[in-house]
């Protein structure tokens, strides 16, 4: 794999270069937010390794621009082990989170799973578009092949995640959905997060699309069940 190692700590880079490489990866670094926004866009890599607290711009703010024009998998590197840092890294569009100081094996067994998500999703991706390019229902268009959303002509930029749960419902109207169950199919069974990652997706996805996302007219709660879709 190609892989991107940002952190401003230069023996951290080091060193998890040096391991990374020991199985056969191509490793890159870079040192703060903005020198990372930029190798990402002149660069194909498999998988980049995100540091939190990095200087000119942190993580959360990498994260969330690389999300307006890429969807390479993104793990967060944070000191912080409260679950609202967690969760907001997971909102700006990362894919999972390893809290410092980490063992660099568990480290690799996460790429692994990451990893292993995207191949599963690309591949299903694949498959639908050769049944249908699009999901049509009411006023909502979805092109699965080139994964964009399309609300009454106009269109809506939409992270994987969130696109993924909305063709989801939109594929099954009025089928209520658990979170636990929105958690294996959109994130994996092997996901380490917990439910309320999903109830962070849904509020981002609707502040997007909703016209009034307190009475949404889309994406819809059954309270204490999950999420549906009607319209």
């Amino acid at each position: 794999m190609n892989i991107l190692v940002v952190d401003d700590e230069k023996l951290i880079v080091k060193g998890l270069a040096f391991s990374l490489e020991q199985d056969g990866n191509t490793v890159d670094c870079a040192f703060d937010g903005s020198e990372a926004l930029q190798k990402i866009k002149e660069n194909d890599y498999d998988i980049v390794l995100l540091d939190l607290m990095l200087p000119e711009m942190n993580g959360y703010e990498v994260c969330e621009k690389v999300r307006t024009f890429s969807r390479v998998p993104i793990i967060m590197l944070t000191a912080k082990s409260e679950d609202d840092d967690k969760i907001m890294g997971l909102e700006c569009g990362a894919d999972d989170y390893i809290t410092k100081p980490f063992n660099v094996m568990e480290l690799k067994a996460r790429i692994k799973a990451v990893m292993r998500r995207v191949s599963y999703s690309l591949q299903k991706e694949a498959s639908d578009s050769s049944d249908s390019n699009n999901i049509l229902i009411g006023s909502i268009k979805l092109d699965v092949n080139n994964r964009r959303c399309y609300i009454a002509g106009r269109e809506y930029n939409l992270t994987s995640k969130e696109f993924d749960i909305l063709a989801l419902l939109c594929s099954n109207p009025n089928m209520i959905f658990s979170r636990e169950k929105l958690l294996n199919i959109v994130w994996g069974s092997e996901y380490p997060g917990d439910v309320r990652t999903v109830d962070v997706h849904v509020r981002r996805l609707r502040e997007k699309i909703e016209p009034n996302p307190g009475e949404p007219s889309y994406v819809h709660t059954k309270w204490g069940v999950g999420y549906f879709y009607g319209e």
